[in-house]
């Protein structure tokens, strides 16, 4: 079922934290569409859980309980056609899968994402989301990972669970994100500050990338300036409070500066050079000087 985001129900408000009302009054947006989708029944969480055997986190899980995944998009007019632009998706319960288990090429002996992720440096890069320094995931018995959001090819937003040394999944889950070189990322530790993060970015293309050390592309970069100037460096915006004021000293700017008048002198040392250069012409057509015979 798809609906526009202005004709649906005032749960929708509430579910996309009013960001739907934003985006049709931004200049330039158009078509901000909502597919709606029904609560997911109980015995659908309970059957995934004993299926992956592993605990829906609690927020996760009320989510779904709300809505069997979300799904919004909106459209700007580009040479005065629509385009899309923005796409903020999570998977629904049944297309919250594992990733790892199966081979990316349906071929025999195909590589897994295990025997690519070899190839990778072993060391997480710090980014700014990163600064703990926590353990990657990696597609091994020691984490299971389920993706939330393929992010349009861009790469992969995903669930991580901790296996301990004894084989106990722990409770405990986070969000990171695989970029398409197969490197992890941190986002958050909950679904529900994700999901924040997903809403308040509007879903512009590879807003994920805004929280790894190489930023967006620059392409994006124009978007995020055009829709979302103030959460473009979140980090940035956190840690100066005046990161985004105009500082503007006017000593500075509109100093004078005195200089040395250097036109009498230019024009003095040229009348001295017409002197000298008068008196040689002179010097050299009268052959009375001492020292030149006159020919008779």
């Amino acid at each position: 079922m798809e609906a526009k985001s202005g004709r649906t129900k005032p749960y929708l408000e509430t579910l996309t934290l009013g960001v739907s009302r934003v985006l049709e009054t931004s200049p330039g947006v158009t078509d901000v569409n909502f597919r709606e989708k029904h609560p997911a029944e109980r015995h659908m969480i309970v059957s995934w859980e004993m299926k992956n055997n592993c605990i829906l986190p609690e927020d996760l899980k009320n989510f779904y309980l709300m809505t069997d995944g979300f799904h919004m998009t909106w459209n700007v007019k580009f040479d005065d056609y629509p385009m899309q632009l923005g796409s903020m998706v999570i998977n629904s319960i049944s297309k919250l899968t594992q990733l790892g288990s199966s081979s990316m090429y349906n071929l025999p002996n195909a590589p897994t994402l295990a025997d690519l992720e070899d190839d990778v440096e072993e060391e997480v890069s710090l980014s700014e989301g990163n600064k703990k320094g926590r353990e990657k995931p990696c597609f091994n018995s020691r984490n299971l990972i389920f993706e939330l959001d393929s992010c349009s090819g861009n790469g992969k937003v995903c669930l991580v669970y901790r296996v301990s040394k004894t084989g106990l999944i722990l409770p405990d889950t986070e969000i990171w994100f695989l970029d398409r070189a197969l490197y992890w990322h941190f986002l958050t530790d909950t679904f529900t500050a994700y999901y924040r993060l997903l809403i308040t970015h509007l879903g512009l293309p590879q807003w994920q990338y805004a929280f790894t050390n190489y930023g967006v592309s620059p392409q994006a970069k124009q978007w995020f300036n055009m829709f979302k100037p103030i959460t473009f460096n979140p980090v940035l915006l956190s840690e100066d409070k005046e990161a985004f004021l105009n500082k503007l000293d006017p000593s500075k700017v509109f100093k004078s500066k005195i200089k040395t008048p250097v036109i009498k002198k230019k024009l003095l040392a040229q009348t001295t050079d017409s002197q000298k250069g008068h008196s040689n012409t002179v010097a050299s057509r009268n052959p009375s000087f001492p020292g030149n015979t006159a020919r008779k």
